[in-house]
This record gives C-alpha cells, sequence and structure tokens, in this order.
C-alpha cells in the first residue's frame, strides 16, 4: 500500500497531513506522479513530499533479505521517506536543481559470524544535485560531496529511494554480540568477516556496486 502526503512549501514533517502546493487562487495543486517526477519543477516551487509503502513494493530491497522462519506471520516493514525540492540561485548562471531526500527501513539480513537472522535498521539522508546532461553528470560527482545526477523530467522516485537503502546495506551483516555462544565447530567454521568482505570486494561482483552509475541514466 503507498500512502502520499503533498506538505506546502517551506513546512516541516507533515505527520499525515494533505496539504497544497503553492497555486494560484482557483487552481489545483499540480499531480504529482512518484514515477515520473520533474525534478526541475519540484525544486522550483521548493515543494515536499512524503510517503510510506510496504517493503514488498520494493522487490530488489526485499529479495535482499534473509528472513527469519520465526517471524514469518509478522506483515512486512514499511518504507518512510520524504523528499524536498531547492533551488539555489547563482549569479550570471542557470538555478541549481536540488532534492534533499531521506528514508528509513528495517530488513532483515544474515549475521556473515553467527548465520542467525539479524533485523537491520537502514536510513539514508541524501543530497542529490541535478545537471544537465550525463557527461557533466559523471564529471562533477567524483569530486562532489553531493550525489551528482542528470536532470530529468521523469524521475522514478521509488527506484531512486530503492537504489540509496541497497547502498546503504551493511557489506558484512553481523551482530554487535550474537544472541548465543558459538560453539568451538561453529567458530572454526563461522566466516571471518574480514574474509567475506574481500571476497565480497574481489571474488565476485558486488550487486551493488553499479546502482550509482545506473541512477545517472534514469
Amino acid at each position: 500500500m503507498t500512502r502520499l502526503s503533498t506538505l506546502a512549501p517551506g513546512s516541516a514533517g507533515g505527520g499525515g497531513r494533505l496539504a497544497a502546493l503553492r497555486k494560484l487562487p482557483g487552481m489545483k495543486p499540480p499531480a504529482l506522479d512518484v514515477a515520473r517526477l520533474d525534478a526541475a519543477r519540484f525544486a522550483a516551487e521548493a515543494a515536499q513530499l512524503a510517503g510510506e509503502w510496504s517493503l514488498e513494493a520494493l522487490s530488489r530491497l526485499h529479495g535482499s533479505q534473509a528472513p527469519d522462519p520465526r517471524r514469518s506471520t509478522e506483515p512486512p516493514p514499511s518504507v518512510h521517506w520524504s523528499i524536498r525540492g531547492e533551488q539555489r540561485r547563482q549569479a550570471g548562471l542557470a538555478p541549481e536543481v536540488w532534492l534533499h531526500l531521506e528514508a528509513r527501513t528495517r530488513v532483515q539480513l544474515q549475521c556473515q559470524r553467527c548465520l542467525q537472522a539479524l533485523d537491520t535498521p537502514l536510513e539514508v539522508h541524501q543530497r542529490l544535485r541535478f545537471v544537465h546532461g550525463e557527461t557533466q553528470a559523471e564529471q562533477e560527482d567524483a569530486d562532489s560531496e553531493e550525489d551528482v545526477l542528470a536532470l530529468t523530467r521523469s524521475l522514478d522516485l521509488r527506484t531512486l529511494i530503492e537504489d540509496e537503502l541497497l547502498l546503504a546495506l551493511p557489506i558484512v551483516p553481523r551482530h554487535v554480540a550474537c544472541p548465543e555462544p558459538l560453539t568451538a565447530s561453529e567458530h572454526a567454521t563461522a566466516p571471518d568477516a574480514t574474509e567475506v568482505a574481500i571476497a565480497e570486494l574481489e571474488g565476485k561482483p558486488n550487486p551493488f556496486a553499479a546502482l550509482s552509475a545506473l541512477k545517472r541514466r534514469q
């Protein structure tokens, strides 16, 4: 299920309130499609949008889990997110287009030390700056603290948010203290965290390594 709240420009939070975007008297606020967001217009209007999805709606993130059979009857976690547009003016230049993104959820992973279920919170706070063209985005992204993406009039927010949450997944998930002590034989066979990290980074392709590049092509 998808829940959306359209927040008035300059408002904070939202708490599920539904408000109108800035508009002329007698006009309806523009419809916002989370699958085809006009980033430049959204930023120019200093618009804000917040919503909630079921984790199942993000198929790649949902599929990355190692579910705990003991919690199979529990409903899937929610993904809470918000996005705010900003236009930064520059002397003699076109205004910069910015989006400020926040998202949070929880996923079930497998501890790489004890191989038991690991409840993992994910939270992202990302600043996105948009430029004209993929070439410029690639050139500026390498030297920028913020993510630099190619400007588009059909930005897929669901895909963008899922990408950011996938990038927030730990490379080597493990408990701070495993819930059940390992036996001597389990200690001998349990994968070492450093070896797992090296294997993932060198021995096989990381499924999330290309996400940054893919985002710029959307």
